[in-house]
């Protein structure tokens, strides 16, 4: 499966959920607080922009923001919220592509940094962050916590969510550190809906040693974006990374 596979204009255009999901209040105010925070006033840029889920709402906030994103359907649904003059957006990947000028706040959440399938993509991730930011500038980054303590031996998934019309089945790789998601969508017919995800899952000592080597330091991390305690229990974690400052 190729990224411009998975994000086509079909998953573009059922995207977003207002008001629900990743998209409810709950979800979504305390993400563009923290962030709004973190930018200090500065110019922020978002791996992986979307149809601008966060990168609207934190424009909206009085933060600049630039948006970098792989997928052109995923762009089309963001120019139906806003133009290019209240958030510019560079298409191409997230590992390479240079957003003009330089930036207080980085940023890549609900867990895209996976989406990248191998750890020379992630670490060029960070470089490429790096590449941007101000001295002193952050990188943030909202993960999930790998499952592998719900494994045991000989069982190769884990199921991560039973609601109703939805269920989300892992499936894990541990040689090569690759889960595919298995979304499952369904109503009261016969039928159902499949669609699928692949990433690599990334332990937060890993994704700390791919910081460093791009030049960052970790500064803090929390369970959300409230900042609730990360635990050995925490399923997530919102790491913020910084650049010395010169």
């Amino acid at each position: 499966m190729e990224s411009n596979d998975i994000w086509d204009a079909e998953t573009a255009r059922s995207y977003d959920t207002p008001g629900e999901g990743m998209f409810a209040p709950e979800v979504l105010d305390p993400t563009i607080d923290r962030l709004a925070e973190l930018a200090e006033g500065g110019r922020a840029l978002e791996f992986a922009v979307g149809t601008g889920r966060v990168g609207v709402p934190l424009a909206e906030r009085g933060v600049p923001v630039t948006g970098i994103e792989l997928s052109p359907d995923m762009i089309a649904q963001l120019r139906a919220k806003v133009d290019d003059s209240a958030l510019p957006v560079f298409e191409g990947d997230m590992t390479t592509v240079r957003a003009p000028g330089e930036f207080h706040l980085a940023y890549l959440v609900f867990n895209t940094i996976s989406n990248l399938l191998t750890q020379d993509q992630q670490v060029e991730c960070f470089q490429n962050a790096a590449r941007h930011l101000v001295s002193g500038g952050r990188f943030v980054i909202e993960l999930w916590v790998p499952e592998l303590r719900a494994l045991p031996p000989g069982r190769k998934a884990t199921v991560g969510v039973v609601d109703d019309g939805y269920i989300l089945l892992d499936t894990y790789d541990t040689l090569n550190q690759h889960v595919v998601s298995h979304h499952f969508t369904f109503n009261e017919s016969r039928r159902s809906r499949l669609d699928r995800t692949p990433h690599r899952y990334i332990w937060p000592s890993e994704l700390d040693l791919m910081a460093r080597l791009a030049g960052f330091e970790l500064e803090s991390r929390h369970a959300d974006w409230q900042g609730g305690e990360f635990t050995a229990d925490s399923p997530y974690h919102v790491s913020v990374y910084r650049l010395p400052v010169d």
